[in-house]
């Protein structure tokens, strides 16, 4: 017997064929995905330089593929993303993007799309599941002609993220088992509540390390913002509000220039539906960097780490949830893009608390000329993740 595959991507998700309560749920799907965020930065941020990426956008495809799994395929699903079922997942989402969808006052966008091969039918339960839930329309393909498949898919992501995101999937990618490719694209585009002063940005020293440097342009501002000195992460946290003070950026700086790494260890047991909690309203002097960042992340082994692994094994994986066919996840990938700048910031990418004890002052100094994280939010639903590392 064959086994077809199913890719997954801005994230996107090829399959490819083998044969070998609403509120609860929405708050069970951001909790999740914060616990997803983090399990992914742990891994990923074993490489060196920058990292970037949207968690919200891996973590709405595989649960669009969530919806075709069974048996033991679905408990690995339930395992990794932190959502109990397939359902919830779906319900979840649902009240998620009809929320990320609709905020004022910035440009935010969370989009799905599944493309599945010319000849096939989805399952009546999937294809509710995938059309009522998550507002994905279905586009008919036919793989085997890759090039022109590949193209499609990357003028909807195109379209979907202002151009930021271009060609996603490459053509070599299909073929003619592909039977399925989910896509999501998320893109975001806010300006600052309060916008820095372009007569103020500078050239200054960004330490790499303790003895490397490179001279960026420094953006400068003092006014009261969210603050707080975080003993049990020997750090400090910084939040940036956009226009609309839903949405913000958190910036998590080491308190030792070579902290990067210290830092990252803590967060792999920080909670971070709660990284806002215990910020006191202070007037901070803030110096942060500008910058631009794009990444291309093949995610199978990422996720593989994460206890994904079935998903991707022709003899293990079940899918039949879907097409009825065996199918197995042959590709995970997602592009990223963010640019931050005196007006705001512009990103695409195809939740017990516990509170130690802080220092208030009538003023604190925030100067991210070293290595740090940074957390964009929906209220705590956390949108894309990095390390700004490198220039």
């Amino acid at each position: 017997m064959r086994r077809i595959s199913v890719v997954l991507g801005a994230v996107l998700a090829i399959l490819s064929s083998s044969t070998m309560a609403e509120n609860k749920a929405d708050l069970q799907v951001v909790q999740g995905n914060n616990h997803f965020s983090n399990d992914l930065y742990k891994v990923l941020s074993g490489n060196e330089g920058n990292v970037f990426f949207s968690p919200i956008s891996v973590h709405a495809v595989l649960a669009m593929a969530y919806q075709g799994a069974q048996e033991s395929t679905a408990e690995v699903f339930a395992a990794c993303l932190k959502v109990p079922d397939a359902a919830t997942a779906a319900e979840g989402y649902n009240a998620v993007m009809s929320k990320l969808n609709n905020v004022p006052n910035v440009t935010l966008l969370m989009a799905n799309k599944v493309y599945l091969m010319a000849g096939f039918k989805l399952l009546e339960a999937f294809d509710t599941a995938i059309s009522k839930k998550f507002l994905s329309e279905v586009e008919l393909l036919d793989f085997a002609q890759n090039e022109a498949s590949a193209k499609a898919i990357n003028d909807w992501v195109k379209e979907k993220t202002r151009e930021k995101i271009q060609d996603l999937i490459q053509a070599g990618d299909l073929n003619s088992d592909t039977r399925l490719v989910l896509v999501n694209a998320i893109y975001f585009k806010g300006d600052w509540l309060h916008k820095f002063d372009k007569e103020l940005t500078k050239k200054e020293p960004f330490y790499l390390n303790n003895e490397d440097k490179v001279d960026v342009q420094m953006m400068h501002i003092k006014r009261k913002y969210y603050f707080s000195e975080r003993e049990d992460l020997d750090a400090k946290i910084l939040q940036l509000p956009y226009t609309n003070e839903d949405l913000s950026m958190v910036i998590i700086l080491p308190n030792k220039r070579d902290g990067i790494k210290d830092l990252e260890k803590k967060l792999e047991s920080f909670d971070l539906n709660n990284i806002t909690e215990g910020l006191w309203n202070v007037e901070v002097n803030v110096a942060l960097p500008r910058f631009k960042i794009e990444t291309t992340i093949d995610l199978n082994d990422p996720l593989t780490k994460m206890g994904l692994g079935e998903i991707f094994d022709q003899s293990k994986a079940n899918f039949r949830g879907m097409i009825g066919q065996d199918l197995y996840v042959s590709k995970v990938v997602q592009k990223a893009f963010i640019e931050v700048n005196e007006e705001g910031a512009e990103a695409a990418a195809a939740t017990a608390i516990i509170i130690d004890s802080y220092m208030l002052v009538p003023s604190a100094d925030f100067t991210a000329n070293y290595p740090f994280v940074i957390c964009l939010l929906s209220k705590k639903t956390v949108l894309f993740m990095g390390r700004i590392a490198s220039f």
